[in-house]
């Protein structure tokens, strides 16, 4: 079961940011590293278009998300 879920543009800013700064200190790819991709932020941003960031943003009840 894959659960989808819509992000802010903030979200997907931390998701990103917090994925490229675990690939700089050499977490291993999830994908198969494109040969003219060399920027951790981008091979970050090419794992969030795929969608294999296992990164989840928790919101609370009542709090404004749009």
């Amino acid at each position: 079961m894959v659960f989808t879920m819509e992000y802010t543009k903030f979200e997907k800013a931390s998701i990103i940011g917090a994925r490229a700064l675990q690939l700089a200190y050499g977490a291993p790819p999830l994908i198969k590293v494109p040969e003219d991709i060399h920027d951790p932020l981008e091979l970050a941003e090419k794992e969030y278009e795929l969608g294999v960031i296992p990164i989840v943003v928790i919101r609370r009840k009542g709090v404004n998300h749009g």
